[in-house]
């Protein structure tokens, strides 16, 4: 794939609290008919590792491609290389981010009315993006890649204790090795929401195809969670990628031209997957 086929145009909106959400769109001189929307996961953004590889590979079939930072990832939006905002990182919930990803879907149907919306969710955002699909008309389709099921999973159960005493909790990165911290106003959120971040009840009531995508070497997200998935929602179509991890062969930085064997193995089943009619 020649990199001069594609555009990419940026665009930034106002999310929870009218703290900005940083976002851009890959495509090919084409007539689509689908516009993916990526929603990233724990600890990601919209340039992490093999992301803008991913959005060149469905631009070139023809598929827009969007990809946005959550207003509260802690990705300034003047410096979109790393996660460096710790403050607003630490105040992130699921419902702030539901709240940007409803925002998102907006800008992009008004932007592009013709055009039908896919939601492709990673880790996190994939259980993001099941509870959105499950009560969205605006979405279309839907794919995800290694989904949480319960948003209580991103942390030991031992720890809610000192959380509760100290207000604050510590998550590492591995990557870098920093230590985030996580307010207490996230365990408040997950506690409090419970009914709306039901991702299993969302999965019995969804009513557009559904893609899963795991891999059996996730140690994040064990396979089991796909397969209950799948068999909450029998209509949905379940891929699982032998020996895949939790980010599909990724790394961060991604200085490779070619996606990871895993990761296009995902990608190309997401492709024929939106185009199928």
């Amino acid at each position: 794939m020649e990199q001069q086929k594609f555009s990419k145009e940026n665009f930034e909106i106002a999310g929870f609290n009218a703290k900005p959400i940083v976002g851009d769109i890959t495509y090919a001189n084409s007539y689509p008919d689908y516009l993916v929307i990526f929603v990233h996961g724990n600890k990601g953004f919209k340039d992490w590792g093999a992301h803008h590889l991913t959005a060149a590979r469905f631009a070139a079939a023809g598929i827009y491609f969007l990809k946005f930072n959550f207003s509260h990832s802690g990705v300034k939006p003047d410096d979109l290389s790393d996660i460096k905002d710790l403050e607003t990182f630490s105040l992130n919930t699921p419902i702030k981010e539901l709240f940007d990803l409803d925002k998102v879907i907006a800008y992009a149907q008004d932007k592009f009315p013709h055009l039908q919306i896919v939601l492709l969710g990673h880790s996190r955002g994939g259980g993001l993006s099941i509870l959105q699909t499950a009560k969205d008309k605006r979405v279309a389709k839907l794919i995800t890649l290694a989904a949480l099921e319960d948003f209580r999973k991103l942390w030991k159960p031992e720890e809610e204790a000192a959380w509760r005493e100290t207000g604050v909790n510590y998550t590492e990165n591995s990557r870098t090795q920093q230590m985030f911290p996580r307010s207490v106003v996230l365990l408040n959120d997950v506690l409090e929401n419970q009914e709306i971040l039901d991702t299993k009840k969302a999965a019995k009531q969804m009513n557009v195809p559904w893609l899963i995508v795991h891999g059996t070497a996730d140690v994040a997200v064990d396979v089991s969670v796909a397969e209950e998935f799948h068999q909450l929602q029998p209509k949905s179509e379940l891929l699982v990628i032998n020996n895949a991890d939790h980010v599909f062969g990724a790394v961060h930085p991604y200085t490779i031209t070619d996606l990871p064997a895993d990761l296009q193995t995902a990608v190309d089943a997401s492709i024929k997957f939106v185009l199928k009619q």
